[in-house]
């Protein structure tokens, strides 16, 4: 992300402003014309040339265009270093995940101060045991410094780890293997992998899945390993040509299921293969049908398959293995349009549902009896973020659970389903004296403009009162059906400290108050996300905790197509922006069917092919509607190597939107040369660029 010196150097000496308290921008890039004409419509585009990646012009105006940012906003290097030395000195730099057991060994994670990736490790037995060093993730990043690396499975036998490795965070990886008796990989080496990896009962049959040009998961393989020496290569178990679908590769709770699961946004269709029968052949649980999604689980030779066949919110059916199509589907959990059932975990004796209610995450427990009603494993915050933690093992009376909230730190609970009893096994430590007594949380219902109400939850430091003077960062996402419960982020408090108000909208596009929250904002309903996230704003500031001229806003990807949309309709709202990696070159990337995700996500925004579709997105994609108007001042983050949403849509973006403002306020873009989507995988680098982020912030404010 950061430019070498040498080239912020040959920056300033064409343009000798950029080093002074006002840096000038960049000169214009070149203007060429790239037309489209469709359903009656001609869009011009000045700036497509920004996608030859190899085009040294384009590296040339990335690297003027960081060096600019750098020199804007070099007045607030002190402010970043203080920024940086807080949040990193709230962090246990030297760190270790709450162990869970699987299979005799105790898995965990572990940090070390000064080093920016984690190693993972187990002991075998109990807790006291020697550990054993599975994989050094600093090791391999001497090579790559941006590297994701992580094991992907450990064979039956605990023997072998099959380790993914994604060298730039293009999310294309390599999957290795590991004699874990000897430390030494073995000779075997899957390419281009999506890199979910599952081992046969026999531990020497692995079954993988990779990645088309368009790096979707695509084929599904199955590979004995060894077969390097053998010269015999994997053998292709399904290739799905629908370019709507993936692949993916799971396992049931007790691993005696093998499950191959192809997907759509809007789709499922699940096959089958018992995992001692690694050679055998899979089988369908019931046949792809339009519009049903649905996921299987395993328990006593039935499956529970949870479905939103005639129920919006899910519900959950059982069938026997020898004979799971839908004809044989018996119900077992009834829909209910106020539970929204997102997943289970089946174990022995205790069945483990996650949904939502009231807008909120629940974990509710019961008993595979039909006639058990079983209990809600309650919280004790009004807003908060919970999910199921690491539940490796299938005969046990405990589940774990992670919770959250934004004034809580990342917890993780173990519970006795049995007894009720629930045990803290670990808060992440937050150094420096934290105190969350001294901040609040409340849990807003902003009115919508079509009358419907949308949970805004706000943490601010206690004394704070709502006399308009705030500055306030409003975070939003809004689409996938994703949820955005508000959670705790320790850097957060240095804005905090510094008398901000922090507030999270769940807006329509996400599944916060169920499915129909997420299908009331997307295809030819997605504006209802817009207006939500206008509409949380304004309620921010008509209840005094804001003003537009104190106000930012914050998206990322999806969410980047939010805050790239809502600048566009109301840029008089907004004082700052900031847009991580966003997707806001919506005509051109979904009239592309080459780029990643394109045809897959015509069920999530629609298929520009159709002229009704293409209207409507056209109606709002921010690069298409940016227009001569005064917007706020905006900060721009992509990444080099994403595959997901690339560099070139916020590159585009900021070049038109700094020809079109009439404010003006900066436009900022930083381009991380060496990142994917994720960025920084340094954990040190990842720091420093929030802070970077913070000080930004606070410079737009004067607070």
């Amino acid at each position: 992300m950061r430019l070498l010196f040498s080239a912020v150097l040959a920056l300033s000496m064409i343009n000798p402003s950029v080093t002074s308290a006002n840096p000038s921008p960049p000169p214009p890039p070149t203007k060429r014309e790239h037309v489209v004409e469709m359903h009656g419509h001609r869009l011009v585009d000045p700036f497509f040339w920004m996608r030859e990646r190899e085009n040294p012009e384009v590296v040339k105006h990335l690297e003027a265009e960081n060096a600019y940012a750098e020199a804007f906003l070099a007045p607030t290097k002190a402010l970043q270093e203080t920024l940086y030395n807080e949040i990193l000195g709230r962090i246990q730099q030297s760190d270790l995940s709450v162990p869970y057991r699987d299979r005799g060994y105790w898995y965990y994670t572990r940090t070390v101060e000064g080093q920016p990736h984690p190693i993972c490790c187990r002991k075998k037995g109990t807790l006291d045991a020697p550990e054993e060093v599975l994989l050094d993730v600093n090791a391999l990043a001497k090579d790559f410094p941006n590297i994701n690396a992580a094991p992907a499975a450990i064979s039956p036998d605990n023997r072998i780890m099959a380790y993914a490795v994604d060298p730039t965070g293009g999310r294309v990886n390599t999957i290795k293997f590991r004699d874990l008796s000897t430390g030494q990989d073995l000779p075997d080496q899957l390419e281009n992998a999506a890199g979910d990896v599952v081992f046969g009962g026999d531990s020497q049959t692995v079954f993988f899945s990779t990645l088309d040009p368009a790096i979707r998961s695509d084929k599904a393989w199955r590979y004995v390993l060894g077969s390097p020496d053998q010269g015999q290569k994997p053998q292709l178990i399904r290739h799905e040509e629908d370019e709507k679908y993936f692949v993916g590769l799971g396992q049931s709770q007790d691993d005696s299921i093998i499950f191959l699961t192809l997907y759509s946004m809007k789709t499922t269709e699940a096959w089958f293969l018992p995992a001692n029968e690694p050679a055998g052949q899979f089988r369908v649980v019931a046949p792809r049908k339009q519009g049903v999604q649905y996921s299987v689980d395993y328990h006593a030779g039935r499956f529970f398959i949870t479905h939103n066949e005639n129920a919006l919110n899910f519900r959950v059916d059982t069938a026997p293995v020898e004979s799971p199509g839908r004809e044989n589907w018996t119900p077992f959990i009834a829909h209910n349009p106020d539970v929204y059932i997102q997943g289970l975990l089946t174990l022995k004796d205790h069945l483990v549902i996650a949904a939502r209610e009231n807008g909120l995450p629940v974990l509710r427990v019961r008993g595979y009896a039909q006639s058990d009603a079983g209990r809600v494993i309650t919280m004790p915050e009004p807003s908060y973020d919970l999910g199921l933690g690491s539940n490796a093992e299938y005969d046990t009376d405990t589940v774990r659970f992670t919770y959250t909230s934004p004034v809580t730190p990342p917890s993780v609970f173990d519970e006795n389903l049995k007894t009720g009893e629930r045990k803290l096994l670990k808060e992440q430590p937050v150094l420096g004296g934290y105190d969350r007594t001294q901040y609040a949380v409340e849990r807003l219902m902003a009115p919508a403009r079509d009358g419907q109400t949308i949970p805004l939850t706000i943490v601010y430091r206690k004394g704070l009162k709502p006399d308009s003077s705030n500055p306030t960062l409003l975070y939003g996402y809004g689409s996938y059906g994703a949820t955005e419960d508000p959670s705790f982020r320790a850097g957060s408090i240095s804005l905090l400290d510094r008398g901000w108000v922090l507030a999270t909208a769940q807006i329509r596009g996400g599944a916060d108050k169920g499915r129909g929250w997420y299908e009331d904002g997307r295809l030819m309903n997605k504006k209802n996300t817009f207006h939500d996230f206008i509409d949380c704003a304004e309620h921010l500031v008509k209840t005094s905790w804001t003003t537009p001229g104190k106000l930012a806003i914050e998206g990322g990807s999806a969410g980047g197509l939010l805050v790239g949309a809502v600048a566009n309709m109301r840029p008089d709202l907004f004082r700052a922006i900031i847009a991580q990696v966003p997707f806001v070159d919506m005509m051109n990337t979904m009239l592309d069917p080459d780029l990643p995700l394109t045809v897959i996500e015509y069920e999530q925004w629609g298929n520009p092919a159709e002229k009704p579709a293409f209207d409507y997105m056209l109606s709002y994609s921010p690069y298409d509607n940016v227009k001569p108007q005064a917007y706020p001042r905006v900060l721009v983050r992509t990444g080099f190597h994403d595959s997901n949403v690339p560099y070139w849509e916020g590159a585009k973006w900021a070049a038109k939107l700094r020809e079109s403002s009439t404010s003006g306020e900066p436009i900022l873009l930083l381009t991380n040369m060496d990142a994917g989507h994720g960025g920084f995988s340094d954990r040190y680098k990842a720091i420093r660029e929030r802070a970077e982020d913070f000080a930004f912030l606070i410079q737009a404010m004067g607070r």
